[in-house]
């Protein structure tokens, strides 16, 4: 217990927030008496916040292994400590921030240090989406990007994403480069402190919403459309790209619709979970809507609902990235389209069918953005980038913009997102996709599940062969190596990997069921419904979390 507190004190004393000063201070004050302290301040000193491809994000607290002043002051020192040695000393260094938490001050520190380290740093003039830090790296001639967020993670948390100057999020080995630099860092008292940078201008914004807007084509605009923010930032730009491309301004649900780190009206502020739509889906009922869109708090992802024979349904991210597709590849866009190997295998078919190069790259933005060619990109978690040339990321307002303009043209012709879908589900087989989404409290379960898969690997799975296992980890020669095993069987896939950013593991379910041209796709519906829900039922049992 003395190197614990001897730990704590140290930190303390380091620490310029008063804040969490106080929090830290009483903790230490209760451990000799309450053994729930001592768990924690362990916790809290239990090593580092791990400095990944998704940069940081945790809980905030005092401690190393929460998100605080210290931990971010570190980090920017650390990057900035490698932008240098990179040959990138006294370039650009954008930074952005949402309505999170202390997202403003982690954007002033990491300013602060920047110019300190001798950067010109420039700082988003308000809390804004994550994709304008995207744009603004590239518009800009950046040599990186830092936007502190924790995109659709619960209130408690914050985050911290690195991109660099080609306007995508890092990838290994740089990763590792920036935390050991990171490691090099001693208390942020010694760190050489500059000003804090330049604000930008709301120019940069308008610029951002500009190349947005230039997206759609001529064609109809009549859509009655539900909008959600969920309690993040997305909505005025949103708004204001909508109406710049000719749509009248969406009905937004008024509960959710100012920024709010607490997000009061869901329980995780993430539209894939459940509850998290139903105020939209409410609204849209109400008023008789044909479309219900949303962001996730950071707006770089985009969701949507459709009406349904038994009212509003959510489509899928990959019935999202579909559409997207289609409406692209009907456009006569070109080039190269990218998914996730956790993503639907539609778009391969699709792109086959239309002559263009298909993709598969690891979970993540990260990667999907480097594939050379790229002119669509999607991952089944709600992440689309439509317009790779000025934003290398996620965009929720562009793909939000896009799928609008798809419905519009649908509409005007007497039909449906749904129709589309179904068109698809004809043309290439019904794509039915599923998640299996484990939460754990500790970590050691996780890795436990998958040495046990490894070890005893199923045969059979919702009643069908396992015909072979490719064990991610070793890579390939289209792969690098990442945790995660991917099960082929008859006319269905079955992925499982942790997640990269939350304590799940997580399982991708698709079956494929072959639909006639002019076959019945709801009786597709229906037989790889029952299809998933075996595979999820077995995997469930298989890996006992």
């Amino acid at each position: 217990m003395s190197d614990l507190l001897a730990q704590a004190r140290a930190w303390l004393a380091d620490d310029p927030d008063e804040q969490t000063r106080v929090e830290l201070g009483a903790l230490i004050e209760a451990v000799p008496d309450d053994p729930a302290a001592h768990a924690e301040l362990a916790d809290r000193f239990s090593g580092p916040l791990e400095f990944g491809t998704a940069g940081l994000r945790g809980a905030l607290g005092a401690g190393p292994h929460r998100m605080n002043r210290v931990v971010v002051m570190r980090a920017a020192a650390g990057l900035a400590a490698y932008l240098a040695a990179s040959g990138f000393e006294g370039g650009r260094v954008v930074v952005g921030y949402d309505a999170r938490h202390n997202s403003d001050v982690f954007a002033a520190d990491t300013a602060r240090v920047m110019t300190g380290a001798g950067f010109e740093a420039l700082v988003l003039p308000r809390p804004l989406p994550t994709p304008v830090l995207a744009f603004a790296i590239r518009d800009l001639g950046a040599v990186a990007g830092v936007m502190v967020t924790a995109s659709h993670n619960p209130p408690q948390d914050n985050g911290y994403k690195v991109y660099l100057g080609d306007g995508s999020q890092i990838v290994p080995p740089i990763d590792a480069d920036i935390a050991a630099r990171i490691a090099e860092i001693g208390p942020v008292s010694g760190l050489p402190l500059g000003g804090p940078g330049r604000t930008l201008e709301e120019t940069v914004l308008a610029r951002y919403l500009a190349s947005v807007t230039r997206l759609v084509e001529d064609g109809p605009r009549d859509l009655d459309l539900v909008y959600t923010p969920l309690h993040g930032v997305g909505g005025e730009s949103v708004e204001r790209v909508l109406t710049g491309a000719g749509f009248a301004p969406p009905r937004t649900v008024t509960r959710q619709s100012h920024p709010d780190p607490e997000f009061p009206t869901v329980a995780f502020p993430n539209p894939e979970e459940p509850g998290a739509m139903d105020l939209a889906m409410a609204l849209a009922e109400a008023t008789g809507a044909d479309l219900v869109v949303a962001n996730d708090p950071d707006a770089d992802r985009c969701a949507a609902a459709v009406p349904g024979p038994h009212g509003w349904l959510m489509l899928r991210g990959d019935e999202v990235g579909a559409l997207l597709a289609h409406h692209l590849l009907r456009r006569g866009v070109g080039g190269t389209f990218a998914a996730s190997i956790v993503s639907s295998s539609l778009l391969a078919a699709m792109a086959d069918a239309a002559g263009v190069r298909h993709v598969e790259t690891l979970t993540g933005f990260k990667w999907i953005s480097r594939v050379p060619g790229l002119s669509f990109g999607y991952e089944e978690a709600l992440g689309y980038c439509v317009d790779p040339a000025h934003v290398r990321d996620k965009d929720g307002v562009s793909a939000l913009l896009l799928l609008c303009e798809l419905a519009a043209r649908e509409k005007a012709a007497g039909r449906t997102l749904v129709d589309v879908l179904d068109d698809l589900a004809r043309a290439h087989g019904l794509h039915a996709t599923d998640q299996l989404s484990l939460r754990v409290t500790d970590l050691d379960l996780i890795r436990v599940a998958m040495a046990r898969l490894r070890a005893s690997p199923p045969t059979v799975l919702g009643g069908l062969p396992v015909t072979s296992v490719d064990d991610l980890a070793e890579g390939s020669a289209a792969l690098p190596p990442t945790e995660g095993l991917r099960y082929l069987l008859p006319g269905a896939r079955v992925i499982v990997r942790p997640s990269g950013t939350e304590p799940k593991l997580k399982c991708y379910l698709e079956v494929v069921v072959p639909v006639e041209p002019d076959g019945d796709v709801d009786a597709a519906r229906i037989s790889a419904a029952g299809r998933l829900d075996a595979l999820r039922t077995e995997l469930r049992d298989t890996l006992g979390l």
